[in-house]
């Protein structure tokens, strides 16, 4: 027996459309299920009311304070002089001569001859060092001795000056600044400590050794070739700390 298909009940022929209907339709309630939002009803949202309250302020009246006038100025009282002067003055006119030359004018020549001219003699004293003078400085309390005592006795009167007046500034001490300062100085003409300076890690210990030397008493001057002149010395001062 054969058997007849009628195609007008095949069933095949729209799958694809169903299919596509289908799979939107699920999409949807896939989507619908997504968003399904549930709220929980024993929430109750607390409504207050809020009373406002005017407030009212006093208006402060404004006083204006009764100023008297300033004081009337005095009046200015200008008196004028009418002196009465004859028509017929005679008037000095001052009469201005002109300095500039011209090429007519004469120049004077004016020689001057070699004995007026007075050239005037400055004596600049000499500089020596301490290790090369004649006669170095007298420290008092070394008088009248040779010059080698003379000179070994002034460098053993500096030291002891330097220790009797030592004083370690706290500002260093504090900061832990330490170290050698070399001081120069001169003894001048006069035996006067001048012209100091220094040279140290630290302006403080510089400033300590220059008040050391500043003390320094005055002297009998150095001398060479018997005349006195400004002797140069030097001297290191350290500054060390143990601790």
């Amino acid at each position: 027996m054969e058997v007849k298909k009628n195609p007008q009940l095949e069933i095949g022929r729209n799958s694809s459309l169903y299919f596509a209907i289908g799979l939107n339709l699920m999409l949807f309630l896939s989507w619908q299920a997504l968003e399904f939002k549930t709220y929980d009803a024993q929430d109750e949202i607390a409504m207050d009311v809020l009373d406002m309250e005017v407030i009212y302020e006093d208006d402060i009246p404004i006083v204006k304070a009764a100023t008297p006038p300033p004081p009337a100025a005095a009046p200015v009282v200008i008196t004028q002089t009418i002196e009465v002067v004859e028509d017929m003055v005679d008037i000095e006119e001052t009469v201005f001569e002109s300095t500039e030359t011209g090429q007519d004018d004469a120049i004077s020549e004016h020689i001057v001859a070699v004995g007026d001219v007075v050239v005037e003699k400055i004596e600049e004293e000499a500089e020596v060092a301490f290790a090369v003078i004649e006669d170095v400085p007298v420290f008092p309390g070394c008088e009248g001795l040779d010059k080698q005592k003379t000179k070994d006795c002034f460098q053993k009167k500096m030291q002891e000056h330097v220790v009797k007046n030592f004083t370690y500034p706290q500002a260093a001490l504090d900061m832990g600044i330490q170290g050698r300062v070399s001081v120069i100085f001169i003894i001048d003409s006069k035996g006067v400590t001048t012209n100091i300076r220094s040279r140290g890690p630290d302006r403080i210990l510089e400033t300590e050794a220059e008040r050391i030397i500043g003390k320094l008493p005055k002297m009998e001057p150095g001398k060479q070739r018997g005349k006195p002149v400004k002797v140069a010395y030097a001297v290191p001062i350290f500054f060390k700390y143990e601790g």
